[in-house]
């Protein structure tokens, strides 16, 4: 752990993070090997110093470290940047020129944003890797090379994978020693000590007392997301910095410097389409019929039971008059196992009621459908194809079925 301080100062590393002081540590164990290392980790958080680490505690020390932004130089000129050209290789090409990977020989090469390197590049880069040998542009000259490569990238590599975008084979043999750098949110009180220093840092630089937090401001910095991590607490600090008259910044003065705080805190609304609802109700019909369905073979059921429990005088050759006078004379006296709530009228009736609370609403599929025609037709200001199209039927249909019930 101690090691991991010395590191720290001297390369300007500010926190004590777990999973700050993890990277550094798998950094430091890396380096005195050739090993390609491939760092991961959100825009902002700071990448570009673990592969400083890593060449300056390995024996390449004294050798060339070049970095490299892979999206910022055009595709068309990527080959060359890297493994050169010859003269005359291509329309500019006056002078052979030596590339990266020539000139870095015996030390370290950081390519950052290694996801955005072109497939061809990609190809190229991997046999490097493989066996250390490269050619020019417009050469047919084999070159070897004895460069240690480390790689970073800041989005889930694995995706352009999925997509094509990225060798699979590439990213393994990368992907050797994988270094993780942890987002600013995840670092907790590490947020408000690099804002102290960056405070102090621009109070020095524009010669000005530094700027601090009241409890209630340190807290909204802990509670805010950083999407921008380290660059954009560096940032807002040095705005605060410039901009306010008082040193002693509170809760909502740091909020106006904050991007979207209230957004970020609200959950998200999730906004249905209306093109489901009416299919809903469609659904909710549905149920209900076979719900009745349900109850009716469950009534059945019941009263077969009733029958074969209660009712053993029933013979399978009465009439139908002389089982409902048994039934009726076995509910006027019922028994324990009876259920209370069906109930029978006379005999002269000759129907059995139930007393089970009756639904009001018209189940019938007709006036379902009449009142869905309705309902669509209203929903779209009498247009009948808009109509038509969200009652899932062809216009011509529903112009008959207009016609057929007399729909206004």
């Amino acid at each position: 752990m101690d090691n991991v301080q010395k590191i720290k100062q001297r390369f300007g590393i500010i926190g004590n993070y777990i999973g700050l002081n993890r990277a550094i540590d798998i950094a430091v164990q890396v380096a005195p090997t050739d090993l390609s290392v491939l760092i991961s980790g959100d825009s902002g958080t700071g990448k570009e110093v673990f592969p400083q680490i890593i060449h300056q505690y390995s024996a390449r020390k004294h050798g060339q470290y070049i970095a490299v932004n892979c999206g910022a130089i055009p595709e068309g000129t990527i080959d060359s940047e890297l493994f050169g050209h010859e003269k005359g290789s291509f329309t500019g090409a006056t002078d052979s020129r030596k590339g990266y990977f020539e000139v870095a020989n015996g030390g370290t090469i950081f390519l950052d944003e290694v996801a955005e390197l072109p497939l061809a590049t990609q190809v190229r880069l991997l046999r490097v890797l493989e066996s250390g040998e490269f050619i020019k542009v417009g050469s047919s000259k084999v070159l070897k090379t004895n460069v240690r490569v480390i790689a970073a990238t800041n989005v889930d590599i694995l995706i352009p994978i999925q997509e094509g975008k990225f060798r699979e084979d590439l990213f393994y043999r990368l992907n050797t020693v994988p270094i993780i750098i942890p987002r600013l949110r995840q670092r907790g009180q590490d947020i408000h000590l690099l804002f102290r220093k960056f405070a102090v840092d621009f109070a020095d630089k524009y010669r000005m007392p530094a700027i601090s937090l009241d409890e209630e401001a340190q807290q909204v910095l802990l509670s805010y997301s950083w999407p921008g991590n380290i660059r954009q607490l560096k940032n807002i600090t040095e705005q605060i910095s410039v901009i306010e008259q008082t040193r002693l910044i509170g809760a909502d003065t740091l909020r106006n410097y904050l991007p979207d705080y209230q957004v970020v805190k609200l959950p998200a609304v999730i906004q249905k389409d209306e093109s489901r609802s009416f299919s809903s109700e469609r659904e909710i019909l549905y149920k209900i019929l076979f719900d009745m369905k349900n109850d009716m073979n469950d009534l059945k059921k019941l009263v077969f039971e009733l029958m074969e429990k209660d009712h053993g005088d029933i013979e399978m050759s009465d009439s139908k008059e002389q089982l409902i006078q048994k039934l009726y004379k076995s509910v006027e006296t019922p028994t324990k196992e009876t259920p209370s709530h069906i109930e029978v009228t006379s005999p002269e009736d000759n129907t059995i009621q139930d007393t089970e609370e009756i639904v009001e609403e018209s189940l019938s599929l007709v006036d379902k459908e009449i009142e869905l025609i309705k309902k669509a037709l209203e929903k779209h200001h009498g247009k009948r194809k808009h109509a038509a199209k969200e009652l899932g039927i062809s216009e011509r249909t529903l112009y008959r079925k207009i016609k057929e019930y007399n729909i206004d």
